[in-house]
């Protein structure tokens, strides 16, 4: 599971680059940035597919990927809409944060049900 945490965190700096270059706020792109790199580490770290079935989540070994994908979800609104204001590049830099949020729930309640399976 080790080996999964680099690439989400190179998969979290590339994508919250991409949105800090659509909606130049620091703390918006960091929050971005986190949910994508929870999102990608359960899907490296359990070779997941965001087309499979949904999910369940709670096991105490990942809960770095986990935690950090859902400060993202919990932070991410709140500083888009103080960013917003009404700027349509914002608007995108939303709607790229909540895609983001919903491939990270769906990967973490995957690799929580291939955990359970396991054991």
């Amino acid at each position: 599971m080790r080996r999964a945490l680099l690439p989400a965190l190179v998969v979290g700096l590339l994508v919250g680059a991409g949105v800090y270059q659509i909606a130049p706020d620091v703390a918006a792109s960091l929050a971005t940035a986190a949910v994508y790199a929870g999102a990608a580490y359960f899907y490296v770290a359990f070779d997941l597919s965001l087309l499979a079935a949904a999910p369940r989540f709670d096991d105490r070994a990942d809960r770095a990927g986990y935690g950090l994908g859902l400060f993202g979800l919990s932070a991410s609104p709140i500083l888009f809409s103080h960013y917003a204001g009404g700027d349509d590049a914002a608007v995108v830099g939303l709607v790229v944060a909540f895609l983001g949020a919903v491939a990270f729930l769906t990967l973490s309640e995957q690799a929580r049900r291939l955990d359970d399976e396991a054991t």
